[in-house]
Order: structure tokens, then sequence, then C-alpha cells
């Protein structure tokens, strides 16, 4: 499998912001999410690491039919965020057998107070 894969985004405190993984097999397939159960893990954190402090934990909704997942922070939570900077990790794992997890995907979100318009 080809996992974590990264992506960044810059994101506007207090706003909705979604994006949708379809995880793929290293032959382009696409991997099955059968065994993921509804939920995954969508953690939004100060830095990498062990010593992290864990700053929010957003939504991310299997859809094991489909197989994708839908990531999503909501205006509520995202009000929470401070200007700055944060990594996140969006994670599955097996409710079954928890040897069985994957990072899909990491990245860094850029939180911004305040949209400037052009001068």
């Amino acid at each position: 499998m080809a996992f974590p894969g990264t992506y960044n985004f810059n994101y506007y405190r207090g706003d909705t912001n979604e994006f949708v993984l379809r995880p793929k097999n290293s032959d382009g397939s696409a991997f099955s999410l059968e065994d993921f159960g509804l939920t995954g893990s969508y953690t939004i954190a100060d830095k990498r690491g062990p010593l992290r402090t864990i700053v929010k934990n957003a939504s991310a909704v299997i859809n094991n039919v489909d197989n994708i997942i839908t990531c999503t922070i909501l205006p509520e939570l995202g009000r929470d965020l401070s200007a700055g900077s944060y990594v996140y990790d969006v994670e599955i794992s097996n409710p079954d057998d928890s040897d069985i997890k994957f990072t899909l995907i990491t990245g860094t979100i850029t939180v911004t107070d305040d949209i400037t318009g052009a001068a």
C-alpha cells in the first residue's frame, strides 16, 4: 500500500473544511474498508512525535460500501483553533484486531484568523 500520503492545506478559522480519501492498493485498485467500522481517527496536534498535544479530534467517517473516508472540520471545532500551524493524521483501525491499523494521510494545517482581500 502507498500509505501515508501527504496533504497540506490552509484553513480559515471557523469555516467548514472537508476532503474525501479514496485509499488505493499499490496496484491502483480500491483499498477495501470493509473491516474498518464506520469511523476513523482524524487527529489535529501541535506537533509530531510522542510528546505531541492533541488539540482536536475532527470527524473521519468511513463509507465501507464506496471505500471512501470523509474528513471534516466543522465550524464549532474550527473556532477553537488558534491561528498558526498544526499537524494532523487520519488513521483507520480494525475494531476486531487492534494490530491492524493504517495511517492513510498526514499533513499540515495552516490556520488563518482573517481573510484579507486584494488591495
